[in-house]
């Protein structure tokens, strides 16, 4: 595969995300992928956005990545539900991209994520050139792939060492170390976007969960709510001091 990539493309025939299909024509599986894709993402982007400070990454979700020339072109794509490359530009010649072309980028992704809404076969599969799970260990080589099954409220993740995925066991909080990146993959229990589930998140090393777009305004909006109660209060102490004063016969502007 190597051998045949070249990035002029009046020298090759391979073809780049403009002239590949972005979608093989099915639906999302159930209401839930898309806001399981959004709460991954919104909640790493503030991480993403510190290691990247050139704006030199891309996220996927529900897209293609194209390891391989086939007829018709979608059986030569896999499209995890999420997945992160490093490295790369978001964009394409100020084109929004359409699908990610491996023999065009070289660059593996770190982390793909597939979300089971079946048995979970499909995202084990290793038979040789069609098993999903063969297809992302032996030739897209994400370095970190990880199968959430909202039913059963779990998480495996898989690390590519010596060329072969290792299960990776649970550290002392039930998550998983995603250690380039800096944090941990897990599940957490609660409401979003209406719905009460087991939904896949990001933590910190530290075990401190990494916070979605309306959760980190809630929490300002708390901290702000508590900074004017501390202004009331040493209002309140201030006017309470001075009448004081004044009932002793002293001014408190003296």
């Amino acid at each position: 595969m190597t051998s045949a990539i070249n990035h002029d493309p009046d020298l090759t025939p391979f073809p780049d995300h403009t002239q590949l299909p972005e979608s093989d024509g099915t639906f999302v599986k159930n209401f839930q992928e898309h806001p399981q894709s959004i709460l991954l993402t919104d909640s790493i982007e503030p991480i993403l956005q510190q290691r990247h400070a050139d704006g030199q990454y891309c996220i996927g979700q529900d897209s293609g990545i194209y390891w391989r020339i086939t007829d018709p072109p979608e059986r030569g794509a896999e499209a995890p539900d999420w997945f992160y490359v490093p490295n790369v530009p978001p964009m394409l010649d100020g084109q929004i991209r359409r699908s990610y072309v491996l023999w065009r980028e070289h660059i593996a992704p770190l982390i793909a994520l597939e979300f089971v809404s079946g048995s979970g076969k499909e995202e084990r599969d290793k038979t040789p050139w069609t098993g999903k799970f063969w297809i992302y260990e032996q030739v897209i080589h994400p370095a970190f792939y990880g199968i959430y099954e909202v039913s059963k409220a779990s998480v495996e993740v898989y690390q590519l060492i010596g060329g072969q995925y290792q299960l990776l066991p649970a550290n002392e909080r039930g998550h998983y170390s995603i250690t380039p990146l800096g944090v941990e993959l897990g599940i957490w229990q609660g409401q979003y976007q209406n719905m009460e589930l087991p939904w896949l998140r990001w933590w910190d090393l530290q075990g401190n969960l990494l916070l979605n777009g309306d959760e980190r305004a809630e929490q300002e909006r708390q901290r702000a709510e508590q900074e004017r109660q501390r202004a009331e209060q040493e209002r309140q102490r201030a006017e309470s001091l001075a009448a004081q004063l004044r009932a002793l016969g002293v001014e408190p502007e003296a």
